[in-house]
């Protein structure tokens, strides 16, 4: 396992709902013995933070915030090859018998392959191992090959991180003298992806999946759901993501321009 990823990973975590606002809670409780109304203000930011945090209404807007355009009518015109980030692997899936793809990566398979078969241009899968076991991209794929019946030409199978997905699958694809790609995503991912591929030299079509569902509004969407939990998580990994990502090219923008 890599330590570095697992360090990162344990950092997002505290960082992110639902334990961000249950130690903030934690922090109240303990508070509550010396400075009693700064305890309570903090247990009742948390109860309101997860509840609003929860619920439908607020979880979709807040990570609809962060969605890419959606790509209309692809000719294949727009880009010369297709690359399919990685999301997730399914480690050892019973029913499978061994590492499969699951949630977010396997809806970015399917509209990879749709895309591909769509616009006839070659794929570059991207995801490496960081927590061990196989490269996601070979299991992806074979998922793509196997189910979808849909022929992978690069496979990259060294990247960490998003920008280590931008860096070596560039790498791959300008040895192949691919500079334009379409790049296959969650719709909330790729405005955090975009600059990652186009500091690494390419032009970049996005190709996002994954959208918010934007069914109208009923009474339910203000009650708490554990499902929209998980919405409100991405829309918060991708705003620390972007600060984190933005401050760290603000650095390497000013180290070159002090050599």
């Amino acid at each position: 396992m890599n330590t570095s990823w697992l360090i990162t990973n344990l950092l997002a975590v505290l960082l992110l709902p639902p334990l961000n606002l249950l130690l903030l809670a934690l922090i109240g409780l303990w508070l509550m013995r010396r400075r009693r109304t700064l305890g309570k203000i903090l247990i009742i930011f948390s109860f309101i933070g997860l509840w609003l945090l929860s619920t439908p209404y607020v979880a979709k807007r807040y990570l609809a915030a962060f969605e890419a355009a959606p790509l209309v009518n692809p000719t294949g015109h727009e880009a010369d090859a297709i690359v399919i980030l990685g999301g997730g692997k399914y480690r050892h899936a019973p029913e499978f018998g061994n590492d499969s793809i699951k949630g977010e990566a396997l809806e970015r398979l399917h509209y990879g392959a749709w895309l591909a078969q769509r616009v006839h241009k070659p794929l570059l899968v991207s995801g490496g191992a960081p927590d061990g076991g196989p490269a996601e991209a070979l299991i992806m794929k074979t998922v793509l090959e196997r189910d979808f019946h849909t022929p992978v030409r690069w496979v990259e199978g060294r990247s960490n991180n998003t920008r280590e997905n931008a860096l070596y699958s560039a790498q791959q694809l300008k040895a192949a003298g691919i500079g334009r790609i379409y790049l296959v995503s969650q719709a909330w991912h790729l405005p955090r992806a975009i600059p990652e591929f186009e500091r690494a030299g390419l032009v970049v079509v996005p190709a996002g999946t994954g959208f918010v569902n934007t069914a109208p509004t009923t009474p339910l969407d203000f009650l708490p759901n554990g499902g929209y939990l998980k919405h409100s998580y991405h829309a918060s990994h991708e705003a620390i993501g972007r600060i984190w990502y933005g401050l760290h090219r603000l650095i390497h923008h000013k180290e070159r321009n002090t050599q």
